[in-house]
């Protein structure tokens, strides 16, 4: 009786695997896909959208096990750490006022001013909070949409504290006992020329009323003086910026002159004021609803803001000095 047996298994390839299955969870993807051709290949490498995707992927890797739910990495920000230690004592000599009227403990909504070219103050404002505060609290802030999707710096943001700007997100923080951070000007603050300087934008339709209210969250109205020098926008450059997903590209004393170097920001000496919490008259989470209170209440919290900024720029003695 003869017996077949199976043929033997081919040999071990030594080829390397693929770009789109190699190394991590976000590898490299091959442009055209597997199977695409050389035309595929060539015109997904024209496209702005693959740079996107791949500038993602690398903003992903080497994650930790701890990331959370809305990307905080704190084995990234550790890394990070005497970066920003250095920015926030160093560099900008970063002062706090009042931050004792942050609770120690609970969902808080710190609301403030918005400005600059980059998103800095969110960073500075979380490392305020951390080293100044009795309790030395974490705090979260909230970015808007082109500031989260933005390439290759919007995964990073995430990894460093950062959430994407919108109700959803800011109440599951603030049901778990977070405090976070609102900058309502959106973007119409960060696109403030710097003869508009400290000049506070309308602060939309009062989403952030609405979400002290639904949450019962206390309200934190926070001034910062420093980072409209810090970042200086001379002129915004809107019809490009859309091809790029931007709202627009800005341009300062040094960018786009000296290239990506000028987009450092200048040693000014910033200054973070937070008030007393503001008072909403006990009102409940019913209030949410009412359109005319809400627009009230956020008027009422951003003449509050200019008076606290109006203040601080009368008194500090100039903008690298404080």
């Amino acid at each position: 009786m003869t017996t077949h047996r199976p043929p033997p298994p081919p040999p071990p390839s030594h080829r390397s695997p693929p770009p789109s299955v190699r190394g991590d969870d976000f590898p490299i993807e091959r442009p055209g896909g597997e199977d695409g051709t050389l035309i595929d290949a060539a015109r997904e490498l024209l496209s702005s959208d693959y740079y996107v995707r791949q500038w993602g992927r690398l903003g992903m890797r080497s994650r930790s096990e701890q990331v959370d739910e809305f990307g905080y990495d704190p084995k990234y920000e550790a890394r990070y750490q005497p970066l920003i230690d250095f920015l926030y004592s160093t560099y900008f000599r970063v002062e706090a006022e009042g931050v004792g009227h942050v609770p120690d403990e609970g969902g808080a909504v710190l609301v403030a001013n918005r400005a600059g070219a980059l998103p800095l103050d969110g960073l500075m404002l979380r490392a305020c909070v951390r080293r100044a505060h009795p309790s030395e609290r974490a705090l979260r802030w909230l970015v808007e949409d082109y500031v989260a999707h933005l390439p290759f710096a919007g995964a990073r943001l995430a990894r460093l504290g950062a959430v994407r700007a919108c109700q959803e997100n800011a109440e599951r923080l603030l049901k778990r006992g977070e405090a976070i951070a609102v900058f309502p000007e959106g973007v119409k603050g960060a696109a403030k020329l710097y003869r508009e300087r400290y000049r506070l934008q309308r602060f939309g339709r009062g989403g952030f009323v609405r979400l002290c209210l639904r949450t019962k969250s206390p309200l934190i109205p926070c001034a910062i003086v420093g980072v409209e020098e810090a970042t200086p926008l001379l002129y915004r450059v809107d019809g490009p910026a859309k091809a790029l997903g931007l709202p627009f590209l800005p341009v300062t004393p040094t960018f786009p002159a000296l290239g990506p170097i000028g987009l450092l920001p200048a040693p000014a000496k910033w200054r973070i004021y937070f008030g007393p919490p503001f008072d909403l008259g006990g009102a409940g989470p019913e209030r949410a609803n009412d359109e005319l209170f809400v627009r009230r209440v956020a008027d009422e919290v951003r003449a509050t803001i200019q008076a606290m900024l109006d203040r601080a720029l009368a008194e500090r003695g100039g903008v690298f000095r404080g």
